[in-house]
Parts: C-alpha cells; structure tokens; sequence
C-alpha cells in the first residue's frame, strides 16, 4: 500500500526551473542545484502562450493558493490531475453550450408567441360589439381609439376613420361626453365695458 500511496505522489509531481519555489528550496538547500519536485495538489486552470504551447496554473500541495504558478506542459508529471482538469473544463463548456441553447429556444418560443398574438385578429376584426370608447391617441399621424368590446375584458386601437363607419353613435357619444359648452352672458359682457 505505500507502494500505491507513493506511486501516486510521483505522478502529481511538477519540476520547477527558476521560479519562485526554487528560490526557497535553494536558500534552503545552501546552494543545492538539483532540480525540486514539488506535488500537485490540482490544475486550476489553462492558458496558451507563444508558440501554441500551454501552460497550466497549479494549485501546490501544502501552499496556499497565492502561490500557484504558472506551469509549462512539458514540465509537469501529473497527466491524471491534467486529465481531470480537462474534462471538467469540457462539460463546463458543454453545459454553458447546452445552456445557450436553451436560451435560443426559449427566445424562439417567445418570438413565436408574440408572431401568433401579431398574426391574431385585432379591432373590429375579432368580429365583436364596441361597448364604448375608453380613450383617443395620434399613431403615425393617425387618430385611434381604444375600443371596449362587449362580453371582452380586452381592449383593442382601432383606427378612428374604421370607427366612424362601424359604429357612429359610439363615436358621437364619446365626443360628447368630451363637448364643453361656453355661454355667452351678457351680464359679464356689460360689466367689461364698464370697466373700461
């Protein structure tokens, strides 16, 4: 078993050329020149630099995470940790892809939706009795009504001139409700005169 247990530690191994760790084992060491090995406790990430080669940050057992380094490939002797680095980093991609999708698809189904309430009938075409006009708006230079619909909680624009033809007494109505007359008095008028 401390067989296994070594074979292990020999395969999360990484030999480090002149960085940091160095330094410390050769202040250490006195002056030893020999190249340390120092295990990998895990790849924590990937990058590509000049030349197309990798090189991985590493997460060192036994240091804290502000000493991980940057690590060329053709340094590191831990192919199992790399590995898993690699796959986790390929599913993460995958459902980050799959997560689009789905995003796609639920923007496709709400432009669908909104293409069917575009394409459903609308004012006088849904083929039912004006109650009564709620109100009056300029759209594009064209004046519409927001139209009541008998046995209809919705209310629908409909232009003005459509109206008109459709249904005048409702149109007249609404005018009137909207009618303020000003009298003439002639008591007021004789008492500006007056005053002049």
């Amino acid at each position: 078993m401390a067989d296994h247990a070594q074979g292990d530690v020999s395969r999360n191994k990484a030999k480090m050329s002149k960085t940091k760790k160095d330094e410390e084992v050769a202040a250490a060491d006195d002056g030893d020149e020999d190249e340390e090995e120092y295990t990998v406790e895990k790849v924590v990430d990937v990058r590509i630099v000049k030349g197309g080669k990798k090189e991985y940050l590493l997460k060192w057992k036994g240091y804290p995470d502000s000493e991980n380094t940057w690590e060329p490939e053709e340094n590191l002797e831990c192919p199992d940790l790399i590995a898993d680095y690699e796959d986790k980093a390929k599913k993460k991609k995958e459902e980050k892809k799959r997560k689009s999708q789905g995003d796609e698809e639920s923007s496709s189904k709400r432009k669908k939706k909104v293409a069917e309430e575009d394409d459903k009938p609308r004012g006088f075409d849904r083929g039912l009795q004006p109650e009564r006009i709620i109100g009056a708006t300029d759209s594009g230079g064209e004046l519409m009504f927001l139209m009541k619909w008998k046995d209809s909680d919705e209310a629908d624009l409909v232009p003005a001139r459509r109206a008109n033809i459709a249904c005048p007494q409702i149109v007249i109505a609404f005018y009137e409700e909207r009618l303020t007359w000003h009298t003439h008095n002639e008591n007021e008028e004789e008492g500006g005169e007056d005053g002049k």
